[in-house]
Order: structure tokens, then C-alpha cells, then sequence
């Protein structure tokens, strides 16, 4: 004989869990007392006492030593005085002040008696506009970061050709391409050339003729530097590789490999890095020549890396590209900082002397002229070709500053060569410095 069990609803068996849970939990539940006003309020007064137990009312004087015992509010807190601030108050938390932050011990305050950094205080007085104060009043006036740039003369363009008459001297023949890069040694009688017919040259200034040649490029050469204290050429090219050659025997001693693309610009210094690439792979790589390896690669651009100029007396160079000019230091290569404004040409050539006058040509003409210091615009000139030519020909391809940096050499596409120098008549009166710095370091 079976016996049938009623079925429990699901409401029944929730009652009984929680009544199980309740008898075993809190068997002396009934045994609490009723809640006391009394006891409630010493709770709320500690945890007052314990949140805001540091926060003095804005309405105490605070003495400070130096400024003949005048008593002023503390610079933290925001006083309301006037009908105005009582309704404000009536709101707050306190019955006295709005408190934006906690009040620092003695130690923490500068001379001026003001904890950190300054901070705008509101006066007591009821002169204040009838207006809705709040922390903007607080807020601290941080001073820009950006560096002030110095006042540069605007540059002129006064010759073609020849630095003191103008006249054309010699024409070297040789090259059966486009020369694309030129160096003169400081300590030899010695010119070196490269094109895009593979071919790097080394010309004797004396004899005006051609002495060595250094074969190894399998593409057109772009760039070329000689090392300051070494007997070293160094040569870019499209094969994407940049070479080292031994000036006096002809001999390659490294293929420094590593770039995606055509190595464009080039430059070397007697410390590490002894040699720094730029690219169209949009990375500049800093190379160890004592053992033909890269040791650092930057890729802050996002576009190709056309020039590279490196400061006559600072450890810093900049780099130009399509999307912006930027500044690094050396030897770590830490980004500095951008040009204040963008040029919009291609730009191929960039030079800086040691006034701190930067100037980059572009490839539609035209030629900037910046401070190093800050990366400020303060020129913008636009050369002229030469009667005959296109107006597509204006561009320029290569920039340089004499030994004093009082004279500028562009070479251009209309097959000039022209001088520029500064505006002896130029003054901060006649043509001011019109600076705004920027509201923050942008790194891309």
C-alpha cells in the first residue's frame, strides 16, 4: 500500500529555507534592544569626526608670518559672505563653509604661506559680481611649458651662384645621373659627390679632377656624410642599405642593413651614435660603428624621413618629413618637441646654424624659416624661378649654411643656385614676434 505525498508549492519551501536560516543565523534576534536617538546620534558624530575631521571651516582666520599679522582665509577654502552665501550654505555640508579640499600642517607651506601652488583666493569683501562662484575660481593657472622663442631677422634672397661675386668658376664633369648629395672635407682637399647613377666620387679640389671612386650601390645614392674625426664616408641610397667606406682605400667596411626602404638622409658624430639614418620607412636608427649594429630606432613619424640636420653646438638634431618637423636630443634620442606649425610641402632639405635659425625647402618652394629653440615659425618665403623655367620647378632640394651661419645656400629645381641673409633692417618693432604656445606636447 503506497501513500501519495501532497506536492509543496515553491513559495512554501522559500518560507521554510528562510525560517531555517533565520533560526540558525539569528537565534537571538528578539534579545536586541529598539533603536536609541541617543546612541544614533554618538554614531553620526564619529563618522563626521572621522570623514571631515581635518577640514577647518573656511570662516577661521589663518595668521601668516611675514605680511604683518594680516589675517587672511586659507587659500584652500572658498569663503561665501552676502545673502548669496548664506543660501549657498544652507546647501553645503557644513553650516559655515564649502570646503574644496583638506587643510595642510605648517610644514607643507611655502614662504608665501600658501600650501603648493598658488592658487586663486576669492576676497572676502561683498564686491564680488553677483554671479554663481564655484571651484573654477580654484582652478591653478599653470604656466605653459612650451619655451619662449628668441627674435630671428626674416632672411632675403641677395645672390645666385657664386658666395662673393656671383660669377660661376668651375663645372666638374662626371656623373651620368642626377647628384644627389655633396660633402667637402674639413680636413683634406678633398669633395665628394653621389647620384643616381650608383656612382659615389671623390674629387681633388687642386687638381679639379676625380681620384677614387667607391662602387657598391645597387640602386641610386641620396644621401652622404663624412665622419668628423674619421677617415670614413658614410653613403644612403635606394637599395635601402647605408655604407661605410674607407676614404683612403676604397674598401667598404660595413653595410649597415636594417631599414624597409630607401635610405634618404644621413649624418654622423664623433660619439655614440657615431651615425644616424633617416628613411622612407618613416624610422631614423641610430647605428654603433665600432660594430656595424643598430642601437636605437625611433618611429615618432608616420610618414617618410626626408632630412636630418644635426645643431652645431647642442646634442640635438630634427628630422623633417611629410607630417611634421620634430626635435630630439642626444644620445638617447628623446623626442623633444614639434614645430609650432605644419608645412605643407614635401619637405627635402632642413638646415640650422648656430644662431638657432632652422630653415626647411620643400618641393612646391617654399622655404620656412624657424626658431630652434622653440620650434616657432617666424618666416614663411616662397622662391621665384628663374625666367624660362615652370612654376612647377620652384622646388628645393638642398639647403646649407656657410662656415659663419650668416649665409644660406638652396639649390632648386630650375637649376639655381641662390644665397639668402638676414634683413639688416629688420627690427622686433618692424616685424614682431607673433608667439602663442601651444596647450600641450603633442609626440605623433
Amino acid at each position: 500500500m503506497t501513500t501519495e505525498i501532497e506536492p509543496q508549492s515553491l513559495r512554501k519551501l522559500s518560507l521554510k529555507s528562510v525560517k531555517r536560516a533565520l533560526d540558525l543565523f539569528s537565534p537571538v534576534h528578539d534579545q536586541f534592544a529598539p533603536p536609541n536617538p541617543e546612541s544614533k546620534k554618538i554614531r553620526l558624530c564619529h563618522k563626521i569626526q572621522v570623514a571631515f575631521g581635518g577640514v577647518e571651516p573656511a570662516s577661521k582666520p589663518m595668521r601668516r608670518a611675514g605680511h604683518n599679522n594680516e589675517q587672511i582665509a586659507p587659500s584652500n577654502a572658498l569663503a561665501l559672505t552676502g545673502a548669496e552665501g548664506s543660501k549657498e550654505l544652507q546647501k553645503g555640508a557644513t553650516e559655515k563653509a564649502l570646503v574644496v579640499g583638506p587643510t595642510l600642517p605648517p610644514r607643507a607651506l611655502n614662504n608665501t604661506g600658501h600650501a603648493g601652488k598658488s592658487t586663486a583666493t576669492l576676497p572676502a569683501s561683498g564686491s564680488l559680481p553677483e554671479r554663481n562662484l564655484s571651484t573654477a575660481a580654484l582652478m591653478e593657472r599653470i604656466p605653459s611649458r612650451w619655451p619662449r622663442p628668441e627674435w630671428h631677422a626674416p632672411w632675403k634672397n641677395y645672390r645666385i651662384w657664386d658666395v662673393a661675386t656671383g660669377v660661376l668658376k668651375l663645372t666638374l664633369t662626371g656623373h651620368i645621373g642626377q647628384v644627389r648629395g655633396l660633402a667637402v672635407s674639413n680636413r683634406h682637399t678633398y669633395m665628394f659627390s653621389a647620384g643616381d647613377d650608383k656612382q659615389v666620387k671623390c674629387w681633388d679640389l687642386e687638381q679639379n679632377k676625380v681620384i677614387r671612386s667607391y662602387h657598391g650601390h645597387l640602386h641610386g645614392v641620396y644621401c652622404l656624410d663624412l665622419h668628423p674625426t674619421l677617415d670614413v664616408l658614410l653613403t644612403g641610397g635606394r637599395d635601402s642599405v647605408c655604407r661605410v667606406w674607407d676614404i683612403r682605400t676604397k674598401m667598404q667596411i660595413y653595410a649597415l642593413s636594417g631599414h624597409d626602404a630607401d635610405v634618404c638622409s644621413v649624418f654622423t658624430r664623433p660619439t655614440d651614435p657615431q651615425v644616424v639614418t633617416g628613411s622612407h620607412d618613416s624610422t631614423i636608427k641610430f647605428w654603433d660603428l665600432r660594430y656595424g649594429r643598430t642601437m636605437t630606432t625611433l618611429t615618432h613619424h608616420k610618414k617618410s624621413v626626408r632630412a636630418m640636420a644635426l645643431h652645431p653646438k647642442e646634442n640635438a638634431f630634427v628630422s623633417a618629413s611629410a607630417d611634421n618637423i620634430k626635435k630630439f636630443s642626444l644620445p638617447k634620442g628623446e623626442f623633444c618637441h614639434n614645430t609650432l606649425s605644419q608645412q605643407r610641402d614635401t619637405i627635402n632639405a632642413v638646415a640650422v646654424n648656430e644662431d638657432g635659425v632652422m630653415v626647411t625647402g620643400g618641393d612646391k618652394g617654399g622655404l620656412w624659416f624657424w626658431d630652434w629653440k622653440s620650434g616657432h615659425n617666424f618666416q614663411q618665403a616662397e622662391t621665384i624661378v628663374q625666367p624660362g623655367s615652370l612654376e612647377s620647378e620652384a622646388g628645393i632640394y638642398a639647403a646649407c649654411y656657410d662656415k659663419t651661419g650668416s649665409r644660406l645656400v638652396t639649390c632648386e629645381t630650375d637649376k639655381t643656385i641662390k644665397m639668402w641673409k638676414e634683413d639688416e633692417n629688420a627690427t622686433p618693432e618692424t616685424h614682431p614676434l607673433n608667439f602663442r604656445p601651444p596647450k600641450e606636447i603633442r609626440r605623433y
